[in-house]
């Protein structure tokens, strides 16, 4: 997302005719869009968005567990 926002900063910019973005060759002002789509099709084909995805589920259901032991007043802790 961040090259996204990156790219379409660059855009206005250089079509605002706003220095030194105007002078730039048009692929180096469009260059984030490339990069960003490269880091999706290999984010995708690795898995790496699939992993993500599962990391926050698997932490937002334990931090539903824990609100939920913590209401009902047990301790996550073993007592000595």
């Amino acid at each position: 997302m961040l090259l996204i926002g990156l790219g379409v900063i660059l855009l206005v910019l250089k079509v605002m005719g706003i220095e030194p973005v105007v002078t730039w060759p048009w692929w180096a002002t469009l260059a984030p869009f490339g990069v960003a789509v490269a880091w999706w099709a290999w984010s995708d084909s690795t898995g790496y968005t699939k992993r993500r995805a599962i990391q926050q589920e698997n932490a937002r259901k334990e931090a539903r567990i824990e609100r939920q032991r913590k209401a009902m007043g047990t301790s996550t802790k073993p007592r000595r």
